[in-house]
């Protein structure tokens, strides 16, 4: 009797945690639905990528990616933090003609284009398990205090809500700063749950635009999933972004595997000056929908993207591989391919024309 006592105020407190803990975002209702089904990538049940995507994980895996997780733990993150370097207020504010980004570590980045300040998946928190038992630390510290050294805010966008891209602490203190969100499809329901009127929020499918202040803003396709819970997978949109002025092109991949997309964004919308593309947290068994550093100098190729600046890495351990094995990989191929490449130190501002070329990470064990 005492058993299942406990077991039902087990079950009931699961349950409770599930329902109430403000980290899962918003519920799906039929009128989310409604709108879903409208989108060409929706099945009927959930959204779906263009191409059959299937991750090779299955029960008879488990124990020996168990025994990997516990494998060379300690390559998976610098033995000391990764330093932030100070937001460079006067250098951003210069030149406002030129674009201009700040890269904040993992997929972060403020980027300043026809004189708009963007902030793209602002994930400042310094850990992407929030739900689990175990933390996944970030590489640096202190980087939630980063958000109040940030300029006022023309827009923040959303491309999947992962917990490593969509951050409740985060979204908590950027609320202030900014009055126009644009998201993709199935997100805003999280930030409505976090209190940020829907009159603020746009959502977008793939190849959805919209004229911002003198930008051009596509939603582009990606090979990836999404979902914060045990019931929403797939229950929301993932993708890039592709940004035009009449003087500039910007490409932001977005999480994704490898796929035909990348020439598909490029033939529409390349030539581009700068494409920012995820490069890391990949795995044989997940490949479908994380590229291998390779690969992702390959994206960058596909796209006509004159400068790559690799992301999606020196954030957070969520893969198996060392934390400096994306980068390590990606220059030796953009070497090989003659893809030029930019990485600038976490947190300093980049100048279009003046990109720096130095390999910080060397320093760093």
């Amino acid at each position: 009797m005492l058993f299942l006592i406990i077991l039902a105020a087990l079950i009931i407190a699961f349950l409770l945690f599930l329902n109430f803990n403000p980290q899962f975002g918003g519920k799906i209702t039929q009128a989310h639905l409604a709108r879903y089904a409208q989108s060409k990538q929706w099945d009927g049940k959930k959204f779906v990528n263009a191409s059959v995507t299937e991750m090779n994980i299955s029960l008879a895996s488990i124990p020996e990616l168990l025994k990997e997780q516990f494998t060379d733990r300690h390559l998976r993150r610098p033995k000391q933090p990764i330093p932030v370097i100070p937001f460079d207020n006067s250098t951003w504010k210069s030149q406002p003609e030129k674009p201009k980004f700040v890269w904040f570590g993992h997929s972060v980045v403020l980027l300043q284009l026809n004189g708009m300040n963007i902030l793209i998946d602002p994930m400042f928190g310094s850990d992407t398990s929030p739900i689990a038992p175990f933390k996944t630390k970030r590489f640096s510290e202190n980087t939630l205090a980063l958000i109040d050294q940030l300029p006022q805010l023309d827009a923040i966008l959303l491309t999947h809500d992962h917990y490593d891209h969509l951050d409740f602490a985060s979204i908590k203190q950027l609320k202030s700063k900014v009055s126009t969100w644009f998201v993709a499809l199935g997100v805003a329901r999280h930030l409505e749950a976090w209190g940020i009127s829907n009159h603020q929020i746009t959502e977008f499918d793939w190849w959805d635009h919209i004229q911002f202040e003198g930008i051009s803003m596509t939603f582009t396709p990606s090979r990836h999933f999404s979902g914060r819970g045990l019931t929403d997978r797939a229950k929301s949109l993932w993708g890039g972004w592709a940004f035009k002025t009449p003087t500039h092109s910007i490409y932001w991949t977005g999480d994704s595997g490898e796929s035909d997309h990348f020439k598909a964004v490029g033939e529409r919308f390349g030539p581009f000056d700068w494409a920012f593309v995820e490069c890391g947290q990949y795995n044989e068994r997940w490949h479908a929908i994380h590229m291998f550093p390779e690969e992702a100098v390959q994206a960058a190729v596909d796209s006509h993207s004159k400068i790559m600046i690799p992301v999606h890495w020196a954030g957070f351990p969520l893969s198996l591989h060392s934390w400096k094995d994306p980068i390590q990989r990606c220059m030796l191929e953009a070497e090989l391919q003659g893809q030029k490449t930019t990485t600038p130190q976490i947190g300093e501002v980049v100048v279009m024309d003046n990109e720096p070329k130095g390999q910080w990470w060397n320093s760093i064990d």
